[in-house]
């Protein structure tokens, strides 16, 4: 892998895009910025999907994005024109799931409190955990008087907290009070730490974000599932049983996707369509570095109109 030092490859020309195709098998796909913005697929990437695929290629569909279940992704893929099932996906609430029944052992008799959107919570379900919290203090406003009613619950095993448009002092109060159990120590578990997330009109505050007031007064790090981290890409290769050597990582985001595979010991592809720019990539002063820079993903369309 490149160190801090090393200048990453610029691929601009079809026969440098056929030279790295050949080089792997398995490529870990980041979605919003590399496939597409919000609904708006991007240029290419029908046709390079296809012609991967065509070409005996295996695309993983790689997402910090919590919001969806794997079912709920196949959907909108389909949508955009991308033919996806579950098992092409791999998104940090799948990961989530199967961190807490393969690798905790979480006890039957203990449930979830989520933060968080119906993916993690469709996610922890399909694997027999029990859930409470998510939607269910969505829009309620707390007044001084409501403490009482927020209590410690013996039956609360582990706190998920991921990306949630409908955060409110509520959630946090209850995911607090759980986690600061002096009695029955909950695990604290993020599906990301992702501060901001792209939208077709800029950057907004992302899952990171969101938990930085449970994280202050806890003074607590909670175990942190996606990229860059690498429980992630631990649980995938448990999964998918494919070779490091010949699986290259994609995405745009060098303090996520880059850092991801560069954590892993995996090759890196950063394209120019989402966060990172060229610039920050080949700044000497970047300490995570890709090992490839290619300015779209939908650029490899062109070696299959040869």
């Amino acid at each position: 892998m490149p160190s801090s030092t090393t200048v990453p490859q610029k691929l601009t020309t079809v026969d440098q895009y056929k030279t790295f195709l050949d080089k792997y098998d398995t490529f870990l796909l980041d979605c919003d910025g590399v496939l597409w913005h919000g609904s708006h697929v991007l240029d290419g990437i029908l046709d390079t999907v296809k012609f991967l695929r065509e070409n005996g290629k295996q695309l993983v569909f790689v997402t910090n994005n919590s919001t969806l279940s794997r079912k709920n992704y196949v959907k909108k893929f389909e949508k955009l024109g991308i033919h996806a099932s579950e098992k092409d996906i791999f998104s940090s609430s799948f990961a989530t799931a199967v961190y807490l029944r393969n690798i905790l052992n979480f006890p039957k008799d203990k449930r979830v409190f989520v933060i968080g959107e119906s993916g993690i919570v469709d996610e922890l379900n399909e694997v027999g955990i029990e859930t409470c919290g998510a939607s269910e203090d969505t829009g309620v406003i707390m007044a001084h008087g409501d403490f009482g009613s927020i209590e410690q619950d013996p039956t609360i095993g582990a706190v998920v907290c991921g990306f949630d448009i409908n955060i409110n002092y509520r959630k946090l109060a209850r995911a607090f009070t759980y986690l600061n159990n002096k009695e029955h120590k909950a695990h604290f578990i993020l599906t990301n730490d992702d501060t901001t997330f792209p939208a077709p009109n800029g950057v907004f505050p992302g899952t990171g974000s969101l938990c930085q007031p449970l994280v202050s007064a806890l003074k607590r790090q909670p175990m942190v599932m996606g990229k860059p981290n690498k429980p992630m890409l631990d649980c995938f290769f448990s999964n998918y049983h494919t070779d490091p050597a010949r699986t290259c990582m994609v995405g745009d985001r060098l303090d996520t996707d880059i850092a991801f595979g560069a954590n892993g010991k995996i090759a890196t592809l950063m394209v120019l369509t989402g966060v990172s720019t060229e610039e920050e990539a080949v700044d000497p002063q970047q300490p995570i570095k890709p090992s490839y820079i290619i300015q779209s993903f939908g650029e490899f369309a062109k070696v299959g109109q040869q």
